[in-house]
């Protein structure tokens, strides 16, 4: 059974956590201090619970809470050696947790724990940050709370800090909170709803107080040229500079990419400020680790041709990697982690929008988060003073912290296939699809598409939320919609790595009986809808420079004549051969084009479903439920071929494996010796 201190308090946070204005993702931390039986002595025993290391306030369950002996944990203060190695107690604290499981202790269990009050909240509101680091934060927070909220001067966090604030509270009985200088707020409260109150009072009062003597122009007047594209205007181009982009953000390692074009960050790029702030970079620790110090921001206006933006952002990705080096140069000490790399997290692009990289979707896309909510403090500390962060030198310590770098290195070995981004076309079913879950369950991120838009939605919702997989709708037969495509495939995921021409369908007719449209329509979205979806994908691939993979699923009809087939297998064959066509062409862009065969994939498939299963078994003289055995029974190996079968080759392909394999046709057929390549 829950504690009920336990269940209070994963309420308490979750009602914090869900709300944006109140802390951002996987920021700030909560705590309540109560009394268990101690299952080995039977006496009662005070503990701590308190958000563990990595989590999230919003989605935070039991399971995510560290719990600790609260006389164990107020001891370590006689064996703290001091500011200077105040890292070593996050170890100790592994000595005072209590019980099996739970979540590793963060570097604020201290400040939670040493501060006497049953229940403590510390949040990264942007109201609080924008508070924290205006330059006369302490003057401000006197005017606004009097002696009830305590301004507390920048320190990293960590022991330290948690005494500092123990020795507030103390001290000043009447404060319900600290506003912590360049960090964010802490509050506290006898129960768990009191803490919360005294969170939102504060928060509340400071978004009140700027709301009431903000100035209306923070960011400054409009800089001409510099307002936002209409928002058609403004995705089309978005959509051109991404792979670029995506290529410059990735020199140092792989990326993934998000981009925004929000309403506050296309105002900030619109607004005269913009460079001094943007220079000045992040605050909040929080802020930093995810968009490092400071964006690349494009100095040039909206209307700025792609060709112009792209020398232009060239040159400045050369100056800020030699600038982020310089940095690292200034601070590094000799025990210092190794610099992990040059390139910018977030781009702004005037009158555009934003883009921010990780790791993965979902840091690409909290790294775009958190420079909103940057945005926003600047906008809060410029209304009613200047904004002013921490020390850059403060900022260092913190980004190439040893217990960051320890972080890291826990984090699971990444998936084969992890940081590069697919699109299968005619993935609503059968052989697409399976293509789809396995790219998605070796790691890539995945853009569902299919005639079908609602069926591709579906698919995508089937393999994961929109940070791994979206579902779009495209005619693969029409230039316009495979343009759309692969702009929206750079857009959700920032770029492209690799294209899988699925698409699909057969009629199987005589020659007599093959029409005019018959010929057309299979040709149509086999060979000129490879056609449309490579060269559309293509121009992605060299504008990223990153090389790729382009797949074509053509058909052991390819190769082999079989009756009443004619337009199905010459689609196939035209297919085949745009394999050796295009490997001859993109291998000098570092873009491997490969094929493969597959025969008699009957379950699942689409194309037997809707008609072709029924006009095969009339062909050969078999009930249509008994196709697949038939078709296995004359291969060499007597196994039938499954949708998972071919998926298995689409992902071997696009392995690492085979980096060094381009213009192959690869048979996944179970074996049928009329098929062989000669």
């Amino acid at each position: 059974m829950t504690h009920p201190t336990v269940a209070e308090l994963v309420a308490r946070s979750n009602r914090l956590g869900a709300d944006p204005k109140n802390t951002n993702y996987a920021g700030g931390n909560t705590s309540a201090k109560g009394t268990d039986t101690d299952p080995v002595t039977g006496e009662p025993v005070e503990l701590m619970w308190v958000k563990g290391s990595g989590g999230d306030l919003g989605t935070l369950t039991e399971a995510g809470l560290a719990v600790l002996r609260l006389d164990r944990l107020r001891a370590l203060t006689g064996v703290y050696p001091g500011v200077d190695r105040e890292d070593e107690m996050v170890a100790a604290f592994d000595y005072t947790l209590h019980g099996r499981g739970g979540a590793a202790p963060s570097i604020d269990t201290a400040m939670h724990g040493l501060v006497e009050a049953a229940h403590v909240d510390h949040l990264h509101p942007d109201s609080g940050i924008a508070l924290a680091t205006a330059v006369d934060g302490p003057e401000l927070t006197e005017k606004i709370f009097g002696d009830r909220v305590v301004w507390v001067p920048w320190r990293r966090p960590g022991f330290q800090l948690g005494l500092d604030i123990a020795e507030i509270r103390r001290r000043n009985p009447q404060a319900v909170g600290t506003i912590l200088g360049g960090h964010g707020i802490t509050a506290w409260g006898d129960t768990s709803d009191e803490a919360e109150a005294h969170s939102r009072e504060i928060i509340d009062t400071i978004e009140r107080f700027l709301a009431a003597n903000g100035k209306p122009e923070p960011f400054g007047p409009v800089l001409p040229g510099y307002e936002a594209l209409p928002e058609s205007q403004r995705r089309a181009k978005a959509a051109a500079l991404a792979p670029f982009l995506r290529g410059l953000a990735s020199t140092d390692r792989r990326q993934v990419g998000h981009f925004t074009d929000t309403a506050p960050v296309l105002e900030f790029l619109s607004r005269a400020e913009h460079p001094r702030l943007a220079a000045l970079g992040t605050s909040c620790p929080d802020h930093f680790l995810r968009t490092k110090v400071a964006p690349l921001v494009l100095d040039l206006p909206a209307e700025a041709s792609i060709e112009q933006c792209t020398q232009r952002l060239t040159e400045l990705h050369e100056t800020y990697r030699a600038e982020y080096r310089a940095y690292y140069e200034r601070h590094a000490a000799p025990d210092s982690p190794a610099m992990r790399g040059a390139d910018p997290a977030i781009v702004l692009i005037p009158g555009v929008g934003m883009f921010s990289y990780g790791a993965d979707k979902q840091t690409a896309r909290v790294a775009g988060e958190f420079y909103l909510n940057a945005i926003n403090v600047m906008r809060g500390a410029e209304s009613v003073s200047r904004y002013r962060p921490i020390d850059e030198s403060e900022k260092f310590r913190i980004e190439y912290w040893a217990l960051e770098e320890a972080k890291l290195a826990r984090r699971p070995k990444p998936k084969p296939l992890a940081t590069r981004i697919a699109l299968v076309t005619g993935a609503a079913s059968g052989i697409g699809k399976a293509i789809a879950q396995r790219l998605a369950a070796e790691g890539a991120c995945v853009v569902v598409a299919d005639r079908d838009g609602a069926k591709a939605a579906e698919v995508a919702a089937e393999i994961g939320s929109a940070d791994v997989a979206v579902g779009i709708g495209a005619d693969v037969t029409d230039a316009g919609q495979v343009r759309a495509a692969v702009d929206a495939a750079v857009l959700a995921f920032g770029g492209l790595d690799l294209v899988v021409n699925n698409a699909g369908l057969s009629l199987s007719k005589s020659l007599l009986e093959t029409t005019e449209a018959d010929w057309d329509l299979q040709h149509d979205v086999m060979a000129k809808g490879s056609f449309l979806v490579s060269k559309a994908a293509a121009q992605a691939l060299i504008d990223q420079r990153m090389g790729g993979d382009i797949l074509y699923i053509s058909s052991k009809n390819s190769v082999f004549a079989g009756p009443n087939n004619i337009a199905y297998s010459a689609a196939k064959a035209d297919q085949a051969h745009q394999v050796r066509l295009l490997a001859a062409e993109l291998g000098a862009h570092g873009v491997k084009v490969n094929g493969i065969n597959p025969d008699g994939v009957v379950r699942g498939s689409g194309i037997f479903a809707g008609g072709w299963g029924a006009q095969r078994a009339a062909v050969y003289g078999v009930e249509e439920s008994e196709l697949g055995a038939f078709y296995a029974q004359r291969t060499l190996l007597k196994r039938e071929v499954l949708p998972e079968h071919i998926a298995n080759a689409a992902f071997a392909l696009c392995s690492p494996d085979f980096s060094h394999t381009t213009g192959l046709h690869v048979p996944v057929d179970a074996g049928v010796a009329a098929a062989f390549l000669r």
